[in-house]
């Protein structure tokens, strides 16, 4: 289906913490858009301060992160081809800020509590010396990690801060992904275990792989970085015959 020159109408949040309000805009399509160019066409055209978060365009900087008809994604990787193909006709698409995080201005939202948690997490602890040697398998279970671009999609879909704002007591998918990074890292020696239950409160995840359903990098956060991490807690703190054999040993 052609889109140039169809009539499309939106309805993007417009105000900020204390005053917000949906308004309708309306703005003719070209062939190949995507959600932010339709964005921008708003502001060119028609409201110049509409304030919106981008940088790189090419789903690499996690800049863009909105709701776009109630689905978390990234404007720049939205294809309007599809967005339209799934609103009914006459029914305006309608373009939100990402709601579990404090509204700044429009679809601008504050995602800084993501890296002042990020920033209570013990870095990797190995050798001193930095010539460190590991195989590809364990180099390739640590990297798939680092493909993060910091969306912050998976902790916006998050039930346990959507929901039940645990803002305090539970780090979020993003920050648990780090921590998985960090911990299965084959020459880390740093325990964080006991962080990862009582601080970062890795038990209020019930595994709905919501955060997974969303990641624009394909990362599997709750089967590669949720689950191992819980089994680590669970190893520490529940196993029984563990629990004996580290007495016994002396070892964590």
């Amino acid at each position: 289906m052609s889109l140039k020159g169809k009539k499309q109408s939106f309805r993007i949040l417009r105000g900020d913490s204390e005053n917000s309000s949906m308004e309708d805009f309306e703005i003719e399509l070209d062939e190949g858009m995507v959600v932010l160019d339709c964005v921008h066409r708003i502001q060119h055209e028609q409201q110049a301060d509409l304030a919106v978060r981008w940088n790189c365009k090419a789903g690499k900087c996690g800049s863009c992160s909105a709701e776009i008809n109630g689905k978390p994604k990234l404007m720049c990787m939205t294809r309007m081809n599809d967005v339209v193909a799934e609103t009914p006709e006459n029914i305006p698409i309608e373009i939100r800020p990402m709601k579990s995080f404090p509204l700044i201005k429009d679809l601008v939202t504050d995602v800084s509590w993501n890296y002042e948690i990020a920033q209570k997490i013990k870095p990797i602890n190995g050798p001193d010396e930095k010539n460190w040697e590991f195989n590809q398998m364990e180099a390739d279970r640590v990297q798939h990690f680092r493909e993060c671009i910091e969306c912050f999609l998976c902790s916006n879909t998050c039930h346990v801060l959507r929901d039940h704002d645990l803002f305090d007591n539970f780090a979020g998918p993003r920050n648990l992904v780090r921590l998985a990074q960090f911990e299965m890292h084959p020459l880390d020696k740093e325990d964080r275990i006991p962080e990862i239950k009582k601080d970062f409160g890795v038990e209020y995840c019930n595994i709905t792989r919501c955060c997974t359903e969303v990641c624009p990098a394909g990362i599997n956060i709750t089967d590669d970085a949720i689950i191992p991490l819980k089994e680590r807690v669970v190893d520490r703190y529940y196993d029984p015959i563990k629990m004996i054999w580290r007495k016994i040993t002396g070892r964590k």
